[in-house]
């Protein structure tokens, strides 16, 4: 009964994404009021990383901030559920990328890289950028769903449609390997801004807290020598974003240790703290507390 369930629930969302962006924008509009005023979603869970992370703001501010990343929530969910029914056309019109010619480069001289990101804006759109005749390939690294094998296939259906390779997270250093093994340049993409297990060794101080992070993206970049990228992506217009991707370094084993961590941490932090509506707040990002005996790195 529940893979019924399940399976009725990936039909209606492929239902779903037939409708027209004018109607899917209707229907975000009621279902923000429904989410905020009526349901209340992680209300709870919002405001409190709100009010930790901007202790210096009015409680009218924080409201408006909430509001605000609300509506980009419900925008984001259905942008998402429109994907597998996206054309050409309208992924022209609403999706655009500045950078891609630095990853090219690399390629042909037969080096992969490392892309980090974070769940800032619309992230899933970027799953569509193999489409630009990108020279290596791109590599999505994502959480697996548990105990729903149908919306597992439907999210990795609509990831992989113009050509890119899903990774499971636990699965991403050993692909970045083997590719490199056949000589396959590789983008490794994924968002580095979630919640790593409790025992990381590398936690310093993010938006007023004790924050952990994966020390992943680091380890792979330095053990391979392949150069690191930062994904950011602006809102330019509703259902309309611009990506720039920006090299930060070319020869990552050649700095200190936690130096790409850090200054990953550091280019999150402004950006969110210039437009913070436009990050996943519902997220549980600060469920762990550092252990005894784990250092607190220092920010600079």
């Amino acid at each position: 009964m529940n893979h019924l369930l399940q399976s009725l629930s990936i039909f209606f969302l492929r239902a779903f994404s037939k409708l027209p962006f004018r109607v899917i924008y209707v229907i975000s509009d009621l279902m923000y009021l429904i989410v905020f005023y009526l349901v209340g979603y992680r209300k709870k869970v919002v405001y409190t990383n709100l009010n930790n992370a901007f202790p210096e703001k009015s409680q009218k501010e924080i409201d408006q901030i909430a509001r605000r990343f609300y509506r980009h929530f419900c925008d984001l969910i259905l942008e998402s559920v429109k994907m597998p029914s996206m054309t050409l056309k309208d992924l022209d019109k609403r999706y655009s990328v500045n950078g891609l010619d630095m990853l090219n480069k690399y390629a042909d001289q037969g080096k992969g890289c490392v892309l980090i990101g974070m769940h800032y804006n619309n992230w899933e759109w970027s799953t569509t950028a193999q489409r630009f005749s990108l020279k290596c390939l791109l590599l999505i690294v994502y959480n697996p769903v548990r105990k729903n094998l149908p919306m597992e296939h439907f999210l990795k259906g609509m990831r992989e449609r113009f050509g890119a390779v899903t990774v499971p997270m636990s699965q991403s250093a050993r692909a970045v390997m083997r590719y490199n093994q056949e000589n396959t340049p590789t983008c490794l993409f994924l968002a580095a801004d979630q919640t790593p297990p409790q025992q990381s060794h590398f936690w310093t101080t993010f938006l007023n807290q004790e924050t952990a992070f994966f020390s992943g993206p680091e380890r792979i970049a330095i053990k391979t020598g392949q150069p690191v990228f930062f994904h950011y992506t602006e809102k330019v217009g509703r259902g309309k974003y611009h990506v720039e991707l920006i090299e930060l370094f070319p020869e990552p084993e050649k700095v200190a240790p936690d130096t790409i961590l850090m200054t990953y941490v550091d280019t999150i932090e402004k950006i969110i703290r210039e437009k913070p509506e436009y990050w996943l707040w519902s997220h549980r990002r600060w469920k762990h507390k550092r252990p005894e005996g784990v250092p607190l790195i220092p920010r600079a």
